[in-house]
């Protein structure tokens, strides 16, 4: 066996079934807002086109994907970040959803050595650590705090770390925190790259659900773009349809960037066996044609966090993100205590956020917060809020 299987550590909704397990919850409706899943209706012309291809299934595909398809991917990520141009031959290509083509990057770009270090946010999405291992690296825990706006504080990191890196991951808007990175931000961590020889792969799949519909959060490519960088040098991106579609089942998104990262990246997927059917593609590239249905979207959100946080509001330190679907929220007591007694007391699910994160020099970032998902329907999101409230005011009885 792969000996680097063992440095695995159990994923977070593992580590929740097991702290919620003897735990004897009321006879009421659960409603779990621990994993982020999009609940809302999938568009119904992008189901119609799935339907209307299945015999597409007759046909092997291709793992570059189809023209109709790269060119849809083209045509939105150009418009949406203000791109001159994204060559659909070389610049980007289809994938089965970010949480496969995060994982099969870092395999793909590491030179796998004792000294090869995968830099991460933490918290983080434990596909990053994973992938870091597997590939015969360490991950290099970057605390995201309420002091730096939960963005990793890159100035703070030493030289002789950027020197070793080879990846590092980015998460903007952030998982759990929903926090975005400024153009700026991005830029810098572009120099440090040219500086230090590192990739940067930015896990944007949160991008299109934010609030403010005339700011809708800048991406790396954007950056390199605003820099005159049009081969976008060491830097790839990583969209899903899952968050901004609600077609998680459907397991489609891209990855775009650096022409020759991508050359690569497109030879170990060659061998890798991971092509998206047909049927699946030609459905992919009429979502990425539309937006009405991706600012109903953000419309379902904007309501339901509106009402969620008033509901909260003096029970609980949150506040509304920047974007994404979560609330990072405070706990009085530690997380798991309230992830726990929450769920046994009020049958509601919210995941511990120290989970999501790993001690470093004897601190867990994510202690005391619980990351809350509000991807259920608006009456479940308000019940839940409303069961969260008595359950802190029984904390202070």
């Amino acid at each position: 066996m792969n000996p680097r299987l063992q440095a695995l550590q159990a994923y977070p909704f593992e580590k929740l079934k097991a702290l919620l397990a003897d735990t004897n919850p009321p006879d009421c409706k659960p409603i779990p807002l621990s994993i982020g899943e999009p609940r809302h209706p999938a568009p119904s012309f992008v189901l119609d086109a799935l339907a209307g291809n299945l015999d597409k299934l007759s046909n092997y595909p291709t793992t570059k994907g189809i023209a109709e398809l790269r060119e849809a991917i083209s045509a939105w990520a150009c418009q949406r970040f203000a791109l001159p141009a994204l060559s659909v031959e070389t610049q980007l290509l289809p994938v089965n959803g970010t949480r496969e083509a995060l994982f099969a990057f870092a395999q793909t770009v590491v030179a796998a050595s004792p000294d090869a270090l995968v830099c991460t946010p933490n918290p983080f999405y434990q596909i990053y650590e994973g992938a870091a291992l597997l590939a015969g690296a360490q991950p290099h825990f970057l605390a995201c705090d309420v002091r730096n706006g939960f963005i990793p504080d890159f100035d703070a990191v030493p030289a002789d770390i950027w020197q070793r890196c080879q990846l590092l991951f980015i998460c903007t808007p952030g998982n759990p925190s929903g926090a975005v990175m400024d153009i700026a931000s991005l830029q810098k961590l572009i120099a440090l790259a040219d500086q230090y020889d590192f990739v940067i792969a930015s896990d944007e799949c949160y991008s299109e659900l934010y609030f403010n519909e005339d700011a809708p959060p800048p991406g790396l490519l954007q950056a390199c773009a605003d820099m005159g960088r049009n081969d976008y040098r060491r830097c790839v991106v990583f969209h899903s349809l899952s968050k901004r579609s609600n077609l998680p089942g459907l397991r489609s998104g891209f990855v775009a960037g650096d022409a020759n990262i991508l050359k690569d990246f497109l030879l170990y997927r060659t061998y890798h066996g991971c092509a998206m059917p047909v049927q699946h593609q030609l459905a992919s590239a009429a979502a990425w044609s539309d937006e009405h249905h991706v600012k109903a979207n953000r419309d379902l959100y904007r309501e339901k966090f509106a009402k969620v946080l008033a509901t909260l509001d003096g029970c609980l330190e949150v506040s509304q993100p920047d974007a994404s679907f979560y609330l990072w929220a405070k706990t009085p007591i530690a997380d798991t205590d309230f992830a726990r007694q929450l769920f046994d007391q009020q049958h509601v699910t919210v995941l511990a956020g120290s989970y999501l994160s790993r001690e470093v020099d004897g601190i867990n970032p994510g202690a005391n917060y619980v990351r809350m998902a509000l991807v259920a329907e608006l009456d479940d999101c308000l019940e839940a809020a409303r069961r969260i409230k008595a359950f802190c005011q029984s904390l202070e009885a």
